[in-house]
């Protein structure tokens, strides 16, 4: 009986060390964005790279993709810095067979922990 205790008493110590604050999340920079077609309807399934601009051309620090709703979000460090993102479309295919081309690089500026929204329209 006395050991079922002292588990209990083990239990409650490590959670209470989170639950004080011990462990801070770190504080982060958000780009938050969405993926359009010509026509302005969002895309799913578009690879997205970001990379900050200073940062060698064409090389992707980060890479996701556009949910079911076009959007994506990636964390990125808190400071002062410029992000460059765009679409990568290599591979992805329109069901209706139309042919996508990359819209324009998006330049984002990041002073601090905010959050920045943008949009990667794309071309036919």
């Amino acid at each position: 009986m006395a050991l079922a205790g002292l588990c209990l008493v083990t239990l409650s110590a490590s959670g209470g060390a989170r639950a004080n604050g011990s462990e801070k999340p770190q504080p982060y920079a958000l780009i938050y964005g969405t993926v359009w077609d010509p026509d302005g309807h969002p895309l799913y399934g578009v690879k997205v790279k970001i990379r900050r601009a200073t940062d060698k051309a064409g090389k992707a620090r980060w890479e996701l993709y556009s949910n079911h709703t076009g959007e994506f979000a990636q964390r990125v460090p808190v400071g002062n810095a410029d992000y460059i993102v765009w679409a990568d479309l290599k591979g992805y295919k329109l069901a209706s067979g139309k042919t996508l081309k990359p819209g324009a690089e998006v330049t984002v500026h990041i002073d601090n922990d905010e959050r920045a929204d943008i949009g990667l329209h794309l071309d036919w």
